[in-house]
């Protein structure tokens, strides 16, 4: 299993239209085949309610409803973008889970990340998607049903991918390194091909590479540029992070390359994607 971070948006229709695979629609209901979990306190909002199957446009709007609820909610950087997106992956060659196992797994990843706390019902409005095959989507409003706003653990992403682990374990998955088979007597010397993928390994780095590190410095700058008034200065900004999209797309193309190589010293490259991937822009 392969946990990834998305960047914090406003809005939670195209975090949920990359979950399905398609465009959010007023039409299309999600049986729950499709949600195949979601934060306790939704029953508070379903009692009575006649229909059976929401449209995933009212999943769309009821994720959206804290904003309006608490309209002046926002976290400590006066940031309101509370909609958090993570995505999960198998192995390709990992088995089909079942329905309560993609339960499990969605309310797993949900206590790993903090949005859900056993027997809370005041948490963050949260469902998980598997409309894809070999991955489930959750996406998560920060803003808790009590009006305060819900603080990811620093490392959200380390508890990811250590309780993937466990997930992995416990739901007899495929692992994302396997374990090498018996060793050999003698250490064997690194080919050429394993040298330049450790190397190209090195250059793409999510935390200490240099391409990581640029990218890094132009989102920031773009986000700058961003808070800024004027026409021109939006514009700026909209080009820095195409630039930022680029190098995420250049570290991917590397690191693939390296895992064509033969490296598996670490998995793949940027598990959060620039801000161009997923910067969503509310109009006044």
């Amino acid at each position: 299993m392969t946990p990834r971070l998305n960047k914090p948006t406003h809005a939670p229709r195209d975090p949920l239209a990359e979950a399905l695979g398609r465009p959010v629609s007023p039409d299309e209901g999600l049986t729950e085949h499709t949600v195949v979990a979601y934060w306790p306190g939704l029953n508070h909002y379903t009692v009575g309610d006649e229909q059976k199957v929401w449209r995933s446009a009212q999943w769309a709007e009821h994720l959206e409803g804290p904003y309006l609820e608490h309209a002046f909610t926002a976290c400590p950087n006066d940031d309101r973008r509370a909609i958090l997106h993570l995505d999960v992956r198998l192995h390709p060659d990992d088995r089909e889970l079942t329905g309560p196992e993609w339960a499990e797994t969605a309310h797993r990843l949900a206590r790993a990340v903090g949005v859900e706390a056993p027997g809370e019902e005041n948490g963050c409005r949260w469902i998980a998607v598997q409309a894809q095959p070999q991955r489930i989507d959750l996406i998560a409003n920060l803003i808790r049903r009590d009006g305060n706003w819900h603080i990811p653990p620093a490392d959200a992403l380390r508890r990811l991918s250590e309780e993937s682990r466990r997930i992995e374990q416990d739901l007899r998955l495929i692992p994302v390194r396997n374990a090498p088979g018996p060793q050999a007597a003698t250490r064997p010397v690194p080919t050429a091909s394993a040298q330049l993928a450790t190397a190209l390994t090195q250059l793409t780095d999510e935390q200490a590479g240099p391409l990581a590190t640029v990218r890094g410095l132009v989102e920031h700058t773009a986000d700058r540029i961003a808070r800024q008034s004027g026409a021109a200065d939006a514009d700026t900004a909209h080009h820095l992070e195409l630039i930022a999209h680029r190098l995420h797309a250049i570290q991917q193309d590397l690191d693939t390359t390296a895992a064509r190589l033969g490296h598996t010293g670490r998995p793949g490259v940027a598990a959060v994607p620039p801000a161009a991937r997923n910067a969503t822009r509310r109009t006044p």
